[in-house]
């Protein structure tokens, strides 16, 4: 337990300087003369350039541990934001934004298997996930808003570096307190199965789901702070703020553990449902407050991730982590990249907003929750609170 909370300390100031910067990019990027067109591609970039980074993750992580990819991407991160600070054209912000893409690769995959890799229990690992679900959304609740500030007083090159050495600082502090892979199977040693199980296998299709939902996400972190641009500080304080509903709707279900009670192909389907008639509601009406609209999509979002998690797990297996966690960042990447894209070279033609909302209701058509129920209660799945 004591490896998982300091392990939660340094996620949450990581996630808090990730998502410190989503009001902050596309105004950057504005006042250095770029267009929404590069906009889209500069963040869709930034997921393009993880895909290298996962492949490599997934098999590293499995065979070497998770320490060092955690230490290397914070503190590479870190000085690239450094450099960012000092950003004078729109393409070397492209550059810088590929460069921490590809840093960045590893540390979703190598936290979310070392969090895992913690005990063999199911129900423990539900909880560890739970617990990284919330400690994520705790950072993005106050994270934006708080980036809109530092913005304020200090300018983007003054956030930039301050961002930056926060990233380094919670790598060193990742250098020291991070048990290695020998002293991880002391903590918590695998148990020997009674018999040679074969490896599982499951239909690849089911990477469909983080590729859909992440691919919406994008268009919203593309679309919200372009929409709200237009009045400057204030636009950027006005996201930050609006991007803290999101997060603090996902903290709401996030803390409903009895949630967990049921099992993850009937909470991914309701929460794709969910997201999908609010991705709608943007869209469609323009009347409706939209911070309550976002406030009602993180809700589904915190339904969503740690259901998402818990089938990956059971699907994959305990000696396959690794390589099951980099599959779905590959295909949160890829979605990544083709949400703001799409949605830059599209926004005026449609909204990219009813984009998102196709989007989810094709992932939710393609993967009925009958399947995924199936092949999750085949793993083992009794539906007990995690």
């Amino acid at each position: 337990m004591k490896t998982a909370l300091w392990l939660y300390l340094f996620l949450f100031l990581a996630f808090f300087d990730l998502h410190a910067q989503y009001p902050i990019l596309t105004p950057f990027a504005l006042s250095l003369g770029a267009g929404p067109a590069f906009i889209g591609w500069m963040m869709g970039m930034y997921s393009l350039t993880h895909l290298p980074g996962n492949l490599l993750a997934g098999v590293l992580i499995d065979r070497k541990g998770s320490r060092r990819y955690i230490v290397f991407s914070l503190v590479t991160a870190g000085i690239i934001l450094l450099l960012q600070a000092h950003a004078q054209l729109p393409w070397h912000l492209l550059l810088l934004r590929a460069a921490s893409g590809f840093a960045l690769a590893f540390l979703s995959p190598a936290c979310m298997t070392l969090l895992a890799s913690l005990s063999s229990d199911a129900t423990v690992q539900g909880k560890y996930m739970s617990g990284h679900g919330i400690v994520h959304t705790l950072a993005s609740v106050v994270s934006p808003a708080a980036g809109a500030v530092i913005v304020a007083q200090a300018g983007f090159s003054g956030t930039f570096s301050t961002l930056g050495w926060l990233l380094i600082a919670t790598g060193i502090m990742a250098f020291f307190s991070v048990p290695k892979a020998s002293q991880l199977r002391a903590i918590a040693p695998i148990p020997k199965p009674l018999k040679q199980e074969t490896p599982t296998r499951f239909s690849r299709r089911y990477f469909l789901l983080p590729f859909f939902v992440s691919c919406s996400q994008g268009i919203l972190f593309f679309e919200l702070p372009l929409s709200q641009s237009g009045g400057g500080s204030k636009g950027i304080l006005s996201t930050g703020i609006l991007l803290s509903l999101l997060s603090l709707g996902a903290l709401v279900t996030l803390s409903m553990f009895f949630l967990n009670r049921l099992a993850p192909a009937i909470r991914i389907a309701a929460a794709l449902l969910a997201m999908a008639f609010c991705f709608f509601s943007l869209a469609a009406f323009s009347t409706l407050p939209i911070g309550l609209i976002l406030f009602a999509l993180g809700a589904a979002k915190g339904v969503l991730f740690p259901a998402m998690a818990s089938l990956f797990i059971s699907l994959g297996g305990q000696e396959r982590l690794g390589r099951t966690f980099s599959l779905q960042s590959i295909a949160m990447s890829l979605g990544s990249f083709a949400g703001p894209v799409t949605a830059g070279g599209l926004r005026d033609e449609i909204s990219p907003y009813f984009i998102a909302f196709l989007l989810l209701m094709t992932a939710l058509i393609l993967l009925p929750p009958g399947s995924a129920q199936r092949l999750s209660s085949a793993q083992g799945w009794k539906g007990r609170a995690a």
